[in-house]
């Protein structure tokens, strides 16, 4: 019989570090891929705590060009905003959104993603 594992705490300082690179360093975490009792089959029991998220940084000119979109419903209705409008409003959820994009599409991603906690100033 297997016995269960201790939950593992990854402290990550965002400060300087590139938004894909962060989110993908996370969602291997997430996964379980850097504990050895890794089961894919299984959400696995690391923590991540991502600290000064106001600092993460982005190249090129994706500050004023990434769009992000959201439709409402009706035909006609997809709106879109930019990498400023959504990092100043909620700089949480670009992290959040790029962490839950790199995960897989499973049952296990809900889980997963709340053994993310992000820690806003």
């Amino acid at each position: 019989m297997k016995e269960k594992q201790a939950a593992k705490e990854h402290t990550i300082d965002a400060k300087g570090k590139r938004l894909g690179r962060l989110a993908s360093e996370i969602a291997i975490i997430l996964q379980g891929k850097k504990s050895p009792h890794y089961e894919r089959r299984l959400a696995g029991s690391d923590k991540v705590i991502v600290k000064n998220i106001e600092k993460i940084e982005i190249t090129g000119k994706k500050f004023e060009d990434k769009l992000y979109y959201k439709h409402t419903g009706p035909l006609g209705h997809l709106k879109e905003k930019t990498y400023k409008q959504k990092f100043e409003k909620k700089p949480a959820w670009v992290l959040e959104h790029a962490v839950r994009l790199m995960l897989p599409k499973n049952r296990l991603q809900k889980p997963r993603m709340k053994r993310l906690i992000i820690e806003q100033n």
